[in-house]
């Protein structure tokens, strides 16, 4: 399909070309629409494979290790994207209320509410960990390094990916892999699609859609195995 659409691009462009010099009397191609290119479903993890994600750093004892979990369990609690997470500012987290004030693409504000037990994580990190990397120099960011910087996205993709790893998860995951779950999950719980569009910070419900896609492949896959005759 891209390929098509890349060949069809060029001849648009060549006689496009031609009829501005006056070669030919009028460009034969544009009437044409440019196939559109099938949306690759997201991969997502199971329920029991997030939990399995998350257990990696009950036991952890280290600034570095409490910082990640809590990055960890507050990204699948919000479904923020990971550029939100890293740089998210600290007055943005209202931990009595327990919600987030997100400013997305576009300079969007959204809310977002997270659990309880996300919300303890978070305590834990700011009471012990943020502390000593910080070792009393200030930082206007929630998640800190011990250079009193934001993470960067690479970064955190790497402790994600080492995290699932450790969790004997095979999947190629990313930090967008737990906002997908977190999609996933919600719609799969019964969650509206408008609701789950303004908690994504999504300006197109069309792009939240593509959730209701991955879930009804699972529903697919649960029939082809489970049905008689299926």
């Amino acid at each position: 399909m891209r390929s098509n659409a890349r060949r069809l691009s060029c001849l648009r462009s060549f006689f496009s070309f031609l009829a501005a010099e006056k070669n030919i009397g009028a460009d034969p191609t544009r009437m044409l629409d440019l196939p559109r290119p099938r949306r690759t479903l997201p991969v997502d993890l199971s329920q029991e494979e997030v939990g399995l994600l998350l257990q990696q750093g009950e036991e952890v004892v280290s600034p570095y290790g409490v910082r990640n979990h809590a990055m960890l369990y507050l990204l699948y609690a919000t479904g923020l994207r990971v550029s939100e997470l890293v740089k998210l500012p600290l007055m943005a987290l209202n931990l009595d209320s327990g919600y987030v004030r997100v400013l997305g693409k576009g300079e969007k504000e959204r809310i977002v509410p997270f659990s309880d037990e996300a919300a303890g994580r978070i305590k834990n990190y700011m009471a012990v960990s943020r502390p000593l990397l910080l070792k009393g120099r200030i930082c206007e960011f929630l998640f800190v390094t011990s250079r009193v910087r934001p993470m960067t996205r690479l970064r955190f993709w790497q402790i994600v990916r080492e995290t699932a790893i450790r969790a004997g998860i095979n999947k190629k995951i990313s930090p967008h892999t737990l906002r997908h779950s977190f999609a996933t999950h919600l719609l799969a719980g019964g969650a509206d699609l408008r609701s789950v569009q303004m908690l994504l910070g999504h300006s197109d419900i069309a792009t939240t859609q593509i959730y209701t896609h991955v879930d009804s492949s699972r529903l697919q896959a649960v029939h082809k195995k489970f049905h008689p005759r299926g």
